[in-house]
Order: structure tokens, then C-alpha cells, then sequence
């Protein structure tokens, strides 16, 4: 039997072992090399999905994507801002239903990893922490505080005491082998001094004290106490890097993913993360930062609509079931380490009773390099591994496409095909209404100063208003002075608006500054204070301030300052239109607007209504044109939306490279574009027999006119496959092949959207790919040898190969 044959046995054996073992209890503990699991040593791959990130019925397929793709478990945050909203009031409802999705993970014969925390950072508003903290008296966040631990001790024990109830830890025959608790502290520990080490005991202690029968872990704490192991894992963390809305698209191929991975085994390693193996969508107000955008798609093996992002997902496939046949070297066995020289070496994993297993790495970022070993002589690519299961073998190697034998899709958003759909939606409108506040009317309380806006509201809106008048004896020209914490900033004076600002590159303090006309007598001062999700990660991040505290706010004129810091001002959360629930589908608060509609117009409501697209492929609507705002489908929110928000123009190649360390900047696409366009509507959010409604609150000025829905799927299925293998292609959901578009056997160049003949290559290549019955079919697979493609008309093409492009 072939060796890739004996590899896919080998994961088939390993996944029915793996569900086995759920069903009945298991045993969990840590011996500093590896994971126990019922007394053995195990290899793991693991792989973040955040369960609010998606909807309840996204969650099984994404699971089960994941499993197939190779991960032994799926790792989530708990979310405490989304459970406890307000103080002692939860909600597990929805996409916040933590139990279902352990539940899903559980059906699924993984393994789950739980990272209570209850600090996540995760790119997530305040990092998770819910914003009522902030007016607890006494409360200090992340340190030896007594009030602070009293209420991370409850949400703790209270999502300990769920888990317990349903049964879901190993021990009593679930899946969850691993609880996380706090998050990347050591990494700042040294801001809190003999307090931030007391903290970190103390959570120790109470975390051991809940006796869930499963170690507990902390994420990057060299000196965490016991009984906890140091970390043994690795998270993937710098996968890529988030989006934010100033940034262009951030990527990271395969090849150099794939090299991390290789490179962590090979090192020791037993215990690998993905961060993200699904990003998903920040939807609502969950996006942390400031200016983090709500696609989450974090160019994860599954992107943000759950689509298989190919060739990645494949290729890190293939090395999972590649790395799974060498566990048992790989955790029980020595380790030989030889360094060759000029970057090259060879990792031998070796023991009584087991096969060895190799690794040959090649560490230069430039210079391929061939490799004596043991009698053999094996090629590698610059900055690529080699793994040899049996150190004889060469079963893969990181940059070689060709032998990992992957597809490559190109995804493209095609049209709206619902029956009857017009070309443009049908819009209604309504301003906001702004007349109360404009007037200094509506405040719910008082201050003689500018207030903090985050301890204020307890982030129960983005918005928060900061009114106040002055008398002026005559009519004159002054410059309205505002040092605000950000991150946007509109000003009226006397009921009109007079500009907006926001903070350039996610800042968070900026100048305001515009004349306005001050008349004679009692002027109306309205400041409206927006925020673009809360600071997420750093010491001391949840007092970074936001709104116009301490101001100062002034009046410039030409005889000197009117200083308006110590005023009497009035202030109002949120917007009359989320009071009035305008977001909601049958909302009857106010009346709309028919007929030729207002565009361009700062605070405005849209309102339409569409049919759901055709067919099960996920749905986005394109919000081109727009400003800044939040959308809705049906009630349901999609997330913020700011396309105006142009990215930066800079550092995006035509061509990346893999090779070398990976940086931030590495690789990015969509430089000069919008920021983004396109925003998930997830499927269970529409309504297939009856018309669906959509409303967009636009904050900046925008123009709806363009705004439509599209499906996501698969627009062209490529591979370049070699002689001796099989080249499967496949399409989505309900899309079949339509056309071969390139076909070529013999020495094809080029990648999937750029394939170019060789010098040599067979005449019936074409039609034999379309006579396997390709078109029409959701999939085919195709054996690269001449008795089917053909011929070569030429000879001394040593490495032959099969390249395909085929359109859906």
C-alpha cells in the first residue's frame, strides 16, 4: 500500500478513536511533555472558533470542517460581557449559547479547549470584560482587588457550575480536557508589581479550588503557579493579524503557516492552536480596539462565511494527517538534533519498539538546498521542512504544492438570483431625530464637568450626548475649542451641525476645532461623543478613556477663552432611533419616508425590503456607497459598517513571498480600497418565505442607491497535480462545473487564474478532463497518467504534471 493510503487509514483509525473516547470518561493530566489522555501521551491540534463570532446554525458544519480538516479540538473564550451584560442579569441565548456549542463540539467526537478567563482580549470589545465594572466602587481590574475577584470569581464558578451541570468535562464523559483561566497576564504582570504576582496566585487557587477533574492552564505565564504546567502548547496567534478599518488585508500563506507548524513539532511540541481556525464576524457592538472592523475572518483555514479557504485548508490537512502518523516519536520518543550547517538540519525523533521519524528543515529565506541523508539526497526548498514519517520517505514538505495536492478556489460574490428580485432595492427613509438634544433638551442627569464616557454609560451605546448654553452679549464669530479621548466627535451649535471629526489611525485623543456664529444670548452647545469599540488588550487598558473627559471645551474669541470645562451639562445615552427600535423589522415608532430618498445626509435611516437569495451558499450585502452606521437584517445586527473609511494606500505587493519571518506586513491586499465593503448575513437571519427587511442607520452621510445582496462561493476550481496522483476538483454547495477553462499535461507554469503551457505537453488533455465527466458534476477526480490525458509530444520532461482551471 502506498504511503499517502497507510496516512489516511491512520487518521480514520485516530478519529474513531478520538470519538470513542468521548462517550465514556476520561481521564486528563500533563507530565511537562505532553497531554494525558487516559494515561497516554497524546499529539494535538486544536483550532479557535468563537461561538459568538457565528450564528447556532453555522456552528456544526464549521466543526465539523474542522475535524475533517485534521483538528483533534476546537478552542473558544467564554465571552463575560456578552453573558452578564448587566450586573447579575445573563444571557445564554442564541449565539451566546456556550453549552449548545460544546454540545455541537462534543457531537462532532472533539475535544474542547475552554478559555474562561474571563479576560479574552480577542480582538473583543473591552476585551470581554462588561463595562458595569466600571461602576462597582472600589473596582481595580486585573490585580489583587477584592471586588474584582468577587466578580470574576462568580462568573467563573457560575459557567464551571454550567459545564459541570451538563456533564460536558472529561471525567464525566465530555469533551472539554482543558479550562483556561485569566489571558496573556504575564506578559504585562510587571505593571502591577507584588499585587499583579498575588493576582495571578490567587487565581491559581481559586480556579484549583472548582475541581473540574481537567487541568487548568494560563496563556503565556512562564511562572504559573502549580499545580498548573507551564506552557506546553503553542498558539498560532500570529496567523495574521486582525483587520482594522484604517489597514488593508492582512494574509499569510500556507507554505510559511505550514513551515510554523512543521517547525513547532519538530521542536517538541505536542499541543498546537489556531488562532483563528474560523474568525467569523464581529457582530453588533463586539468589536474591540478601537477601529477593528466586523469581518473577523483573520485569512483562517475556514473564512468568515465558513467557505474552505483552499489551497490553505487542504494543505494544513494533509499535514495534520502527515504529523498524527509520527505521535507516537513524537511523544514518547528521543530527540536527535543535527545541525548541518548554512541554515539546514535534521530532527530525528527515535525509541525502542517505534518507527523513527524525521524532520529536514531548511532555514534560509533565499537559497534552496539539496540534503544527504542516510543514503538518500532530498531537495528542499528555501525556508521549507520536509517531514519523513519513516526518515526515509519524504511524505511532505511545506512548499510543495504540487506534492501536498490541494485545490486552489478563487471565491466570488455573484448577484442576488432570487425570483423577481429587482435590480435596485426599494428604499424609505427617515432622519434621526436630534431636535431634543440640539436644544439641550432630554438629558437623563447633570454635571458641573465633563465626564468619562465608558464608566458613564457602561458602553450601553456608542453614542453619548454632552449638552450645554452659554450667554453671549452680542453676535460674534468664536472658535469652538474640543480636546476629546475620542474616537468621533460631532458638534452643533445652535441646532445646526458645525463638523465632524474622528481620530486618524485608531487614536485616542484629537483636536476639534471650527468657527461657528454665536448669537446674542442663550447659544445651545451639542456635542455628540461616538465611540468604534473599546480598547481590548494592555496593562490598564479598561481605563483608557473615551468621550470628552475633562475637555477642555472652550470658546476662542479675539478678547480671550470662555472655558466651558466647569459648565452644568446635561447628558443623554445612546440615539432616539435604537429607543424607538427603528432596527426592527415591523417597527411602527415613526413614520418613513417613500419617494425620491435623502443621501449624503449625516444621521438618516434606510429601510428596504429584499428577497433571500436563492440556493444555501452564504449571503453579504454590499455596502459600497455608504458612509458609516450599523446594519440590520431583521432585527438582527450585522455589525458597524464604515466603507468611507478608505484603507492605507501603502505596502501591498503583486506577488508575495512565503519565505522568511513573518511580519505584519507580509502580505496584504486591498490597499487604497475600502476598508470594507461586504458584511455577512447569516443565513439564519432571513426568511425564505416572506420579504426580508434591512436598515442601515448612516451616522457620516452615505448613498444607498448601490447597496445589494450576493452569495459567496466558488467561482473557479484549480490544481497542478503530479504524474502518479489524483487531482480531485469541487465546486460549493449547489454549483457544478460549467466549463474547463485550462488543461494542460506535461510542463504547465503558473498558478490557479495564471496557468501558461509548457514547451511540452499532450494534444487531448482537454477533452480527456471534460470526458471524466467533469462538467455538470458538484466534483470529479482525475488520475494524472498518460493512458488518460494523453501522449507528450516532446521527451525530457523528467517531473510531469497536470494543471486544470475549471469554472463554477
Amino acid at each position: 500500500m502506498e504511503l499517502r493510503g497507510k496516512l489516511l487509514d491512520l487518521i480514520s483509525i485516530s478519529s474513531v478513536f478520538v470519538l470513542c473516547s468521548l462517550v465514556q470518561s476520561t481521564s486528563v493530566s500533563h507530565d511537562g511533555r505532553a497531554l494525558l489522555i487516559n494515561g497516554q501521551r497524546r499529539l494535538l491540534f486544536s483550532g479557535s472558533i468563537h461561538y459568538p463570532r457565528s450564528t447556532p446554525d453555522m456552528w456544526s458544519d464549521l466543526i465539523h470542517k474542522a475535524k475533517e480538516g485534521g483538528l483533534d479540538a476546537i478552542e473558544t473564550y467564554v465571552f463575560w460581557n456578552s453573558h452578564e451584560p448587566r450586573r447579575r442579569e445573563y444571557d445564554f441565548e442564541g449565539n451566546h449559547d456556550l453549552i449548545r456549542f460544546i454540545k455541537e463540539i462534543q457531537n462532532a467526537g472533539l475535544y474542547a479547549i475552554l478559555r474562561i478567563g474571563p479576560y479574552a482580549c480577542a480582538e473583543w470589545n473591552y476585551g470581554g470584560f462588561p463595562a458595569w465594572l466600571r461602576q462597582v466602587p472600589g473596582l481595580q481590574m486585573r490585580t489583587n482587588n477584592q471586588p474584582f475577584k468577587d466578580d470574576m470569581q462568580n462568573f467563573t464558578t457560575l459557567i464551571v457550575k454550567m459545564v459541570e451541570k451538563e456533564r460536558l468535562f472529561a471525567p464525566q464523559g465530555g469533551p472539554v480536557i482543558l479550562a483556561q483561566i485569566e489571558n496573556e497576564y504575564g506578559n504585562i504582570q510587571w505593571e502591577y508589581g507584588d499585587a499583579g504576582k498575588q493576582y495571578v496566585q490567587w487565581c491559581a487557587k481559586m480556579a484549583d479550588s472548582l475541581n473540574i477533574g481537567v487541568p487548568w492552564i494560563m496563556c503565556q505565564q512562564s511562572d504559573a503557579p502549580q499545580p498548573m504546567p507551564e506552557d506546553f502548547h503553542r498558539e498560532l496567534d500570529r496567523m495574521v493579524r486582525f483587520k482594522a478599518w484604517d489597514k488593508p488585508d492582512p494574509h499569510r500563506l500556507v507554505e510559511d503557516l505550514a513551515y510554523s507548524v512543521a517547525h513547532f513539532f519538530q521542536s517538541n511540541g505536542t499541543l498546537i492552536n489556531y488562532y483563528m481556525y474560523h474568525g467569523g464576524t464581529n457582530f453588533g457592538r463586539t468589536s474591540g480596539g478601537p477601529y477593528i472592523t466586523t469581518s473577523y475572518d483573520y485569512d483562517a483555514p475556514l473564512d468568515e462565511y465558513g467557505n474552505k479557504r483552499q489551497p490553505k485548508w487542504g494543505h494544513l490537512k494533509v499535514l495534520h494527517i502527515v504529523i498524527k502518523t509520527m505521535e507516537k516519536a513524537l511523544t514518547y520518543g528521543d530527540r536527535h538534533y543535527t545541525n548541518l550547517g548554512n541554515g539546514l538540519s535534521v530532527t530525528k525523533f527515535f525509541g525502542d519498539r517505534m518507527t523513527p521519524s524525521c524532520f529536514l528543515m531548511n532555514e534560509n529565506s533565499s537559497a534552496d538546498a539539496n540534503i544527504d541523508y542516510e543514503g538518500n539526497q532530498y531537495f528542499l526548498p528555501a525556508w521549507s521542512i520536509s517531514i519523513l514519517p519513516d526518515c526515509k520517505e519524504e511524505a511532505y514538505n511545506t512548499a510543495k504544492a504540487t506534492l501536498v495536492n490541494v485545490q486552489t478556489s478563487i471565491m466570488v460574490k455573484k448577484p442576488n438570483a432570487a425570483e423577481k428580485e429587482p435590480s435596485n432595492l426599494v428604499w424609505s427613509w427617515r432622519p434621526e431625530t436630534l431636535r431634543m438634544p440640539l436644544n439641550g433638551l432630554g438629558g437623563s442627569f447633570t454635571s458641573n464637568k465633563l465626564l468619562e464616557q465608558i464608566s458613564t454609560s457602561a458602553d450601553q451605546s456608542d453614542y453619548m450626548w454632552y449638552m450645554t448654553s452659554v450667554d453671549i452679549a452680542d453676535e460674534e464669530k468664536m472658535t469652538l475649542h474640543v480636546n476629546t479621548t475620542g474616537h468621533v466627535l460631532h458638534a452643533f451649535v445652535n441646532g445646526r451641525r458645525i463638523g465632524s471629526q474622528f481620530a486618524p489611525n485608531g487614536g485616542f485623543r484629537f483636536v476639534f476645532e471650527k468657527v461657528a456664529t454665536m448669537k446674542s444670548g442663550k447659544n445651545y452647545i451639542s456635542l455628540l461623543s461616538a465611540t468604534v469599540g473599546l480598547k481590548n488588550y494592555g496593562a490598564h487598558f479598561e481605563l483608557m478613556p473615551a468621550g470628552i473627559v475633562d475637555g477642555p471645551v472652550q470658546l476662542i474669541r479675539e478678547q480671550g477663552v470662555l472655558d466651558l470645562s466647569s459648565n452644568e451639562w446635561s447628558y443623554k445615552i445612546g440615539l432616539d432611533g435604537w429607543e424607538k427600535k427603528l432596527y426592527l423589522k415591523n417597527s411602527t415608532a415613526y413614520k418613513w419616508r417613500y419617494g425620491i430618498i435623502q443621501t449624503r445626509r449625516p444621521f438618516t435611516w434606510y429601510k428596504t425590503t429584499f428577497k433571500a437569495p436563492l440556493g444555501s451558499e452564504p449571503v453579504v450585502v454590499d455596502l459600497l456607497g455608504m458612509g458609516k452606521g450599523e446594519a440590520w437584517v431583521n432585527g438582527q445586527s450585522l455589525g458597524r459598517f464604515w466603507p468611507s473609511y478608505i484603507a492605507n494606500p501603502d505596502g501591498c505587493k503583486q506577488v508575495c513571498d512565503y519565505r522568511g519571518m513573518y511580519k505584519d506586513d507580509s502580505c496584504l491586499t486591498g490597499c487604497g480600497e475600502p476598508s470594507q465593503r461586504w458584511y455577512h448575513v447569516p443565513r439564519s437571519f432571513l426568511k425564505t418565505s416572506e420579504p426580508n427587511t434591512l436598515v442601515l442607520f448612516e451616522e457620516a452621510g452615505g448613498d444607498p442607491i448601490d447597496v445589494n445582496f450576493l452569495t459567496v462561493t466558488v467561482g473557479k476550481a484549480c490544481a497542478s497535480v503530479a504524474e502518479g496522483k489524483t487531482m480531485t476538483l469541487s465546486c460549493q454547495g449547489d454549483q457544478t462545473i460549467s466549463s474547463i477553462e485550462f488543461a494542460s499535461f506535461g510542463d504547465p507554469t503558473g498558478t490557479c487564474g495564471f496557468f501558461k503551457r509548457g514547451s511540452c505537453e499532450a494534444k487531448e488533455t482537454l477533452l480527456a478532463v471534460e470526458k471524466v465527466a467533469c462538467i455538470g458534476q458538484a466534483s470529479c477526480s482525475i488520475e494524472v497518467k498518460e493512458e488518460i490525458l494523453g501522449k507528450l509530444t516532446c521527451n525530457g520532461v523528467s517531473y510531469r504534471r497536470l494543471a486544470v482551471q475549471a469554472s463554477c
